[in-house]
């Protein structure tokens, strides 16, 4: 009987066990609202079946790398995988880094967040907090997936690659890998799908190096995938295979894990899992000689393939003390005494910005000495093999190949002057190095010099702070002018309190009238303000929401709030003058004096873009603008863009915060499509720029009234991320910040598939808040 009980009560624990196990396994692996993991705490969410876990990994892989750069991910977790080979097969954000104490969250919204600590935004988003998300399953097969309370997916990690495809994870039109980048901004590589339904790789927009299969017009609409036996294929509608191609171990019963990255160096690989060698073993690859990937040595060098299979890049202006790790500059237009034409046989050259090429019919030596003679030429190569094309290059920048196989010569144009030396491999256009000046060492010292240096420092030095004294005694005489006038509220963080009779005088009894309920004012200290009224259009309570977030937010880039006047039905908002006004009076300017050039014109776009990112990410809560357009944009003296009219619509939290992100983002696509073309109020504007810019005519949607500077790299960066804002499918519209780094030019877009649809937020316009804070 005791040994009865005793058996009941084992297997009673071992049931207790199995069910702790299995309760354990589910938690693990179902991720509720409010879930956290971080870079300092090193945790992680892990599959029910332990083969991949979600983390953060670090990024600093030498000693060369900026320190303490993180990314979040999903990497694979396997047991029989040594933890120096857990390789990542996601990242939130491509080529996102984030500081040391960053972290990812599911918050209660629904959103998935990474915040970096180093900036302290968040800098990657799902953007699924209007989809009831419920809780977060990193699945058996390294999905990671979003879904609401109906178990429905609503996002999903298998829809929005990075570099990687894992087994199953099928693979459209619509998305793209992004190979990951060596150096501090994205890759320029990218494997994308016609829409005849073939895989490319391509260098930025221009170079399409390797096509997959042939694609028809019964194919459009086809997908991609990678089967568990090594399969790449290509299939239809009904999933039935158009294109396939294998690895060399297709069918090996003995391998467990695979998948396909698009390595740095722009090649798509294979990957097995080998654990006789513990290793990953590539067993296919897209282009099989290296030196067919575009700019595989860097925007400099020439890629030689040797007959073993490896690579080397050497230097078609020769290399600096005989090493080839540097590459000399290349020929500068300003060169100041003769130029020489080097001679490389077997070698085709590319050009790169801009990757188009002058063909002409020549011989050898007339190629080489039209090159020579014309100031504008920087390469030519010649063809030999019965074409007899000269293709001349007018760019600094050249990529190439050289093997005894190609029957071509080609000439790099040579300064004789003294060069700089720049790095191979620089993904950027870079200036030449400046040489360094001698160190105080090597030079002799002048007694007389350092004695009038330091007497001449001195007077400085009284002068200045003469010139501080005097400004803190007008700053106090202005304030005690000024707090005669009116007083600073307690609570409003140094906003001025006016009175309305207050208000009566600083507007000249409302004489100054800028717009229907906006007028200009002055301070007793002479300061200009502009004095909006809202008395018709929002109640006391909404008025005081109003204030206690406008008046909290500062920025560079946003029009600051001096004070207010809440007396009696009475309700102003006073705000700091900008001397140049809007945007939009700038664009219509006909003096050619007066007219944005390129680079002004970039420089606002950036400004408003830092401002939104700032009132998305950077406040403590959320603020949605909700009425952006050019007239809500003013510039100072120094034409230094100022948003207004922020936190006069609906201030967003929960699921509207998303709603109220989207919708600005559109309409900022909307602004930069208006900027680059200067063609305000066109209702098929939207339209019209993505024509033109899908069908290589990108330059046509430029305004006419730019005369010179446009820089075609910030063209594209500016029509690509319009586009993107500009999606039909909110979800695909990008964050502010992203729209910030792809703009600065620190992160690379891809380019946006059509449709993408033309809206405007009327919220503002119907409650009568239309901002006019304009001269």
């Amino acid at each position: 009987m005791l040994e009865r009980d005793k058996s009941s009560f084992n297997l009673s624990l071992l049931l207790c066990f199995a069910l702790a196990f299995l309760f354990f396994s589910v938690v693990s692996s179902h991720i509720p609202l409010g879930s956290k993991i971080s870079v300092a705490v090193n945790d992680y969410w892990v599959s029910s079946n332990g083969d991949f876990a979600f983390g953060f990994f670090n990024r600093s892989e030498s000693a060369s790398d900026q320190p303490g750069r993180y990314s979040a991910g999903i990497l694979f977790n396997s047991g029989s995988i040594p933890v120096t080979k857990r390789t990542f097969a996601w990242v939130a954000g491509g080529d996102v880094a984030v500081g040391c104490n960053s972290y990812l969250e599911l918050t209660q919204a629904g959103d998935l967040i990474l915040f970096d600590s180093l900036k302290g935004v968040t800098v990657w988003t799902s953007n699924t907090s209007h989809f009831s998300v419920a809780s977060a399953v990193l699945l058996d097969n390294g999905n990671l997936i979003l879904q609401n309370r109906d178990q429905q997916i609503v996002w999903q990690s298998f829809k929005t690659p990075s570099d990687t495809l894992l087994p199953g994870q099928n693979f459209s039109f619509s998305e793209t890998l992004r190979a990951a980048s060596k150096n501090s901004i994205s890759s320029y590589y990218t494997l994308s799908m016609n829409a005849s339904g073939q895989l490319r790789l391509r260098w930025e927009s221009n170079v399409i190096y390797w096509t997959s299969g042939i694609g028809t017009s019964s194919t459009v609409g086809i997908g991609a995938s990678l089967d568990s036996n090594g399969a790449l294929q290509l299939l239809d509608q009904r999933n039935i295979p158009v294109w396939t191609t294998f690895g060399s171990d297709h069918n090996d019963s003995s391998v467990s894990f695979r998948f396909l990255r698009l390595d740095v160096d722009g090649n798509l690989r294979m990957y097995s899992w080998v654990e006789a060698s513990s290793s990953w073993r590539p067993v296919w690859q897209a282009v099989s000689n290296q030196c067919d990937v575009f700019a595989t040595c860097g925007l400099y060098g020439i890629c030689v393939f040797n007959e073993d299979g490896s690579t080397l890049c050497n230097c078609p202006y020769g290399a600096n003390n005989d090493s080839y790790s540097k590459c000399l500059a290349p020929y500068k237009q300003t060169c100041a005494t003769v130029s020489t034409m080097i001679k490389l046989e077997h070698t085709f050259l590319y050009g790169i910005y801009p990757p188009n090429d002058s063909i002409t019919h020549a011989s050898l030596e007339q190629c080489r000495t039209s090159c020579l003679k014309d100031p504008l030429c920087t390469s030519v190569t010649v063809t030999n093999d019965g074409t007899g094309q000269c293709r001349a290059k007018q760019t600094a920048y050249i990529t190439g190949s050289s093997h005894p196989s190609l029957r071509s010569i080609s000439f790099v144009k040579k300064c004789s002057d003294p060069m700089a030396v720049l790095p191979i491999n620089i993904p950027t256009l870079s200036a030449p190095l400046t040489p360094s000046a001698p160190s105080a060492s090597s030079r002799g010292y002048c007694v007389p010099c350092l004695i009038g240096a330091a007497l001449g420092t001195f007077g400085a030095f009284v002068v200045v702070q003469i010139g501080i004294g005097l400004c803190i005694f007008r700053r106090i005489r202005a304030i005690k002018k000024a707090s005669d006038l009116a007083y600073r509220s307690p609570h409003s963080r140094g906003l001025i309190i006016f009175s309305y009779t207050e208000i009566k005088d600083l507007t000249g009894n409302f004489k100054n009238r800028l717009g229907s309920k906006t007028f200009k004012g002055m301070l007793p200290d002479s300061k200009p303000v502009v004095i909006k009224d809202l008395r018709a259009t929002i109640t006391e309570k909404q008025f005081r929401g109003v204030v206690s977030v406008v008046g909290s937010i500062q920025h560079k880039n946003l029009v600051k709030l001096e004070g207010y006047c809440c007396e009696s039905g009475h309700k102003y908002l006073v705000y700091e003058f900008a001397k140049n006004g809007s945007v939009d009076k700038w664009m219509e300017e006909a003096n050619p004096s007066k007219r944005l050039t390129w680079s002004n014109r970039m420089e606002i776009c950036q400004g408003v873009a830092r401002a939104m990112a700032y009132l998305h990410t950077g406040c403590r809560d959320f603020v949605n603008h909700g009425n952006l357009n050019w007239k809500n944009v003013i510039l100072d003296e120094e034409l230094v863009p100022k948003l207004t009219g922020f936190g006069l619509g609906k201030i967003c939290g929960g699921t509207r915060a998303s709603d109220g992100a989207a919708g600005d983002i559109g309409s900022f696509g909307e602004m930069v499509l208006v900027m680059v073309s200067g063609r305000q109020g066109a209702e098929d504007v939207s339209e019209w720029a993505y024509k033109e810019w899908a069908e290589g005519r990108a330059e046509r949607v430029v305004d006419g009234k730019i005369e010179d500077g446009l820089d075609r790299n910030e063209l594209e960066r500016a029509l690509r991320i319009a586009f993107w804002c500009l999606q039909g499918d909110e979800r695909l519209r990008p964050s502010t910040v992203e729209v910030v780094m792809v703009l600065e030019g620190t992160l690379s877009v891809d380019p946006p598939p059509p449709p993408f649809v033309c809206r405007r937020s009327l919220w503002v316009e119907e409650e009568g808040l239309e901002s006019e804070l304009e001269p």
